[in-house]
């Protein structure tokens, strides 16, 4: 299974694609269709017609990767052709985990969790130690 920061994206190319395409022709696809920079360092997931084999392509720093892989039996509950405008789709790391490894994420839902962002946190604490905190709140006597 892949290992993934969560800080990289990662893009679908819904519906087919035909799977003769190599790096050079996913890396077409990713700028004309997709509308990304295929160097950007994220991922770009493609599907074939049957749905039993994908490719992704990732930009190393210094090449591209192409991941492929090819189900012996079953398919991938891949999307299809989104009807309002745009041709990508966008999902997490851990929804690529879970499409890799079988899941259906069409009839799932995320459930609301809070999460705080990394610069509020990274800021917050920076105040903290600025002001010689180490957190809770200030009290004042009444």
């Amino acid at each position: 299974m892949l290992s993934l920061p969560s800080t990289v994206r990662v893009y679908l190319a819904p519906g087919i694609t035909d799977m003769r395409k190599a790096i050079d022709g996913l890396a077409a696809l990713t700028r004309n269709v997709l509308e990304q920079d295929p160097t950007s360092g994220h991922l770009f997931v493609f599907c074939n017609r049957r749905r039993d084999r994908i490719k992704i392509l990732y930009w190393e720093g210094s090449g591209f990767w192409l991941l492929h892989k090819r189900l012996e039996r079953g398919t991938f509950a891949w999307p299809g052709v989104p009807s309002e405008a745009g041709s990508r789709l966008e999902m997490t790391t851990a929804e690529l985990s879970a499409l890799l490894g079988g899941l259906d994420l069409a009839g799932s839902r995320k459930r609301r969790w809070y999460r705080k962002p990394n610069e509020t946190l990274s800021a917050s604490a920076s105040s903290m130690r600025q002001h010689g905190r180490r957190g809770g709140s200030k009290r004042t006597a009444s």
